[in-house]
């Protein structure tokens, strides 16, 4: 799609862009005859030459010594960033296709922004295929990112490597190179923009969450909320303000639930992002079921809303969590183990409050099983739960949990 192309091809295609003869391109310089070989590769200009040359296409000599031109990479980068513009949970094949149209390319990259950006498409897809030398690619990228001190596109890259660990369920070493990136950028440039600095903040309270520091999580929450507000940059926003909503519900604080509820609604509508309102509607349907065990409001609002709403795939599996927790409180166990059993854990599920949700409904199909009169699926279910809740920092999840399997070990 891109054909590569030697020096003496990339000054003519240069030279035919600018509608110049051989003779106007050699000047006082140069002679037609000696042109026309280094374009047809008979003869290698010297860097004398090439400087003048460069100089008359209006191109810098770098660019000619590229093996693959400038306006080549832009293309090549406009097209791997449009495959990617996929909703992380519908890709499919992107990632390979990045791969086989930048793999002609990546060895023959120097120091541009294009080849920055290439090795930085490059490295993750590599990782998500689950190829070796990402790390190298990201680090050459970050190299470069570093020389022009591009800081949004150096902290996308310290972000990565921390989520890498994240994934690998490494909270701990997780936070701790997202810390070292942030006041590794600061100390260098003591300004970080407002989009970077809104992307360390949510990621900085999601970790410490998973850690277990809540306070430096609320901390780190409100000074993001607050920055946003002051700044009127809604980027990060409606992601601080789900945080937001589930820290208040997992303390009983109703009050601060509904009002960063109200927020999220506000937003959504504000944003047409319908992804925030959904959220909101799920945030109820969860209250109801795990904190108030109001199972006949909750069968209300899943009524009115599942039939109405365009699930992804990323809000399936809790749509049948919900709808099993709520059948398990009617008392139709059979019905709440059938939707329990349809819950998978997407591969993009990572954190803890998000997992412990999902081991939850292994107590809730324990009680079932106990309730129906299969002892020996009881006890299969809740140890498949404390299993996987174990490392869990502590959540209302993991104490019903905890005191699920208390109870059916009593009977």
């Amino acid at each position: 799609m891109y054909p590569l192309q030697t020096l003496g091809e990339r000054i003519r295609t240069l030279r035919k862009q600018r509608k110049l003869t051989l003779e106007a391109l050699a000047g006082e310089q140069l002679t037609k005859g000696m042109l026309s070989l280094i374009e047809n590769n008979k003869a290698n200009p010297s860097m004398e030459s090439l400087a003048y040359i460069a100089e008359r296409l209006g191109v810098e000599t770098s660019e000619l010594l590229e093996e693959t031109n400038r306006q080549e990479l832009q293309e090549v980068l406009k097209t791997a960033e449009q495959l990617l513009r996929v909703d992380f949970d519908k890709l499919t094949d992107e990632h390979e296709q990045v791969l086989a149209l930048i793999e002609p390319y990546i060895d023959k990259l120097t120091q541009s922004y294009e080849a920055a950006r290439l090795y930085d498409i490059y490295g993750r897809a590599l990782y998500y295929e689950k190829k070796d030398g990402w790390r190298e690619y990201l680090e050459k990228a970050a190299d470069i990112y570093d020389q022009m001190n591009s800081t949004r596109h150096l902290a996308t890259v310290g972000i990565f490597l921390a989520l890498v660990k994240f994934t690998e369920h490494d909270y701990t070493s997780s936070l701790s190179i997202l810390l070292d990136k942030k006041s590794e950028i600061e100390a260098r440039n003591g300004f970080i923009d407002p989009l970077t600095r809104l992307d360390f903040d949510y990621l900085e309270a999601v970790l410490h969450y998973a850690v277990g520091n809540s306070e430096d999580a609320i901390r780190v929450m409100n000074e993001g909320i607050e920055f946003s507000k002051e700044k009127q940059v809604f980027y990060r926003i409606d992601h601080l303000y789900r945080l937001a909503t589930f820290h208040a519900m997992m303390n009983d604080d109703e009050n601060s639930m509904r009002y960063y509820e109200r927020k999220m609604s506000l937003y959504g509508e504000f944003a047409e992002d319908e992804d925030a309102i959904l959220f909101t509607k799920f945030a109820n349907v969860h209250y109801l079921t795990s904190y108030k065990k109001d199972y006949g409001e909750a069968q209300k609002l899943i009524d009115a809303y599942y039939g109405k709403l365009n699930l992804s795939n990323e809000y399936t599996p809790y749509a049948f969590i919900e709808k099993g927790k709520v059948m398990y409180g009617l008392k139709r166990y059979a019905e709440a183990l059938s939707c329990f059993d349809k819950v998978v854990i997407a591969d993009f599920v990572h954190h803890p409050f998000d997992l412990s949700i999902f081991y939850e409904k292994d107590a809730y199909a324990a009680l079932c099983h106990l309730e129906l009169g299969d002892e020996a699926d009881a006890y299969r279910s809740i140890e498949i739960a404390v299993k996987n809740v174990s490392n869990m920092p502590r959540t209302p999840y993991k104490d019903f949990i905890m005191e699920t399997y208390e109870l059916i070990h009593s009977k």
